[in-house]
């Protein structure tokens, strides 16, 4: 399940969907993401992108991680809109049979809509506004996903 929203979500009632009806499920790996805020010097953030091609990537990604592990479901929730600190972001949720392919998948997943996923990040701050690009260090850690077949 793939939904990109203005609105907000409650991470338990999406969990609680992932599982219904489900007795095969063995594990549920999940990451929260929120706007950072006051330390970071970040007062909002806002999230573009472009709908029908977000949400085909975001499929696309999906496809990628069930071929590489045995997912029983995958749930991506993705916000967009101006968003304060705080508030959350998005939602990346994998349940498999084993807790190691739902771990693992989580991760891979949550790399992924770190550094390559289709939206447009405006942090505003107390300098201004502007446009931000994947860290250094996300992009490390997504990197080492391409060495996997």
């Amino acid at each position: 399940m793939i939904r990109v929203q203005r609105e907000d979500f409650d991470p338990a009632a999406e969990l609680a969907k992932l599982a219904a009806g489900r007795t095969d499920i063995g594990g549920i790996a999940s990451f929260v993401g929120l706007v950072r805020g006051a330390a970071d010097g970040v007062r909002a953030m806002t999230l573009e992108h472009y709908p029908g091609m977000t949400e085909r990537q975001l499929a696309a990604i999906e496809v990628e991680a069930r071929r590489r592990w045995p997912l029983l479901e995958v749930a991506i929730v993705h916000r967009h809109g101006r968003l304060l600190p705080g508030e959350r972001i998005v939602l990346v949720a994998v349940a498999a049979a084993h807790r190691g392919e739902a771990f693992a998948a989580c991760e891979f997943l949550t790399d992924w809509l770190k550094t390559q996923a289709p939206f447009w990040k405006l942090e505003e701050g107390a300098d201004g506004a502007h446009w931000i690009e994947a860290r250094a260090a996300d992009e490390g850690r997504a990197g080492r996903w391409a060495k996997r077949s």
